[in-house]
């Protein structure tokens, strides 16, 4: 059975508002690449989670006016790094805008089906794209979990605007 969802209305929810709500939200802070060759891109997210197990799907959005967007709408592969509370620099490097950011992160490499990975982090996964829905003025993308490398450490978390810790 598949669910109807009602056509859109004229939104009444302020934008502040909405923002203001969401920075309330905890997200683990992960750097999303893709590309190959010399044209690689990549940018910090805090919207990756898990979907489905069998098989192990993810989702994470993207803004259609980030400079990655080209890159990422026509990847068949990208790769997902989970950061760990070590790497607030990675993570602040691949929220800047206007600078080359993997020169800039320095530790990188060219990893399964060409696309860059990150020798820094908690956790990579190696992900195809399965499905790209585009939702106002972003994209959330499905993607199946190819490959996964994790080590030991504590997430960076990301709330109300600023890189955060666990306690101990």
């Amino acid at each position: 059975m598949t669910a109807q969802i009602a056509p859109a209305s004229t939104p009444t929810v302020d934008v502040a508002d909405f923002r203001a709500t969401f920075r309330n939200s905890v997200g683990t802070v992960s750097v999303i690449t893709a590309g190959t060759g010399l044209r690689p891109v990549g940018f910090t997210a805090t919207s990756l989670t898990s979907v489905s197990l069998d098989p192990p799907i993810v989702s994470f959005n993207i803004s259609r006016t980030a400079s990655s967007w080209p890159t990422v709408s026509t990847a068949r592969h990208l790769a997902a790094h989970l950061l760990a509370t070590e790497h607030q620099d990675t993570a602040q490097i691949f929220a800047t805008s206007g600078i080359d950011r993997f020169a800039a992160v320095g530790d990188w490499a060219t990893g399964p089906h060409g696309i860059p990975v990150l020798g820094r982090c908690l956790a990579r996964l190696v992900l195809e794209v399965h499905s790209c829905t585009h939702i106002g003025d972003s994209a959330v993308l499905l993607a199946e979990v190819q490959q996964i490398e994790r080590s030991e450490g504590q997430p960076l978390l990301y709330h109300a605007g600023d890189y955060r810790h666990l306690p101990g």
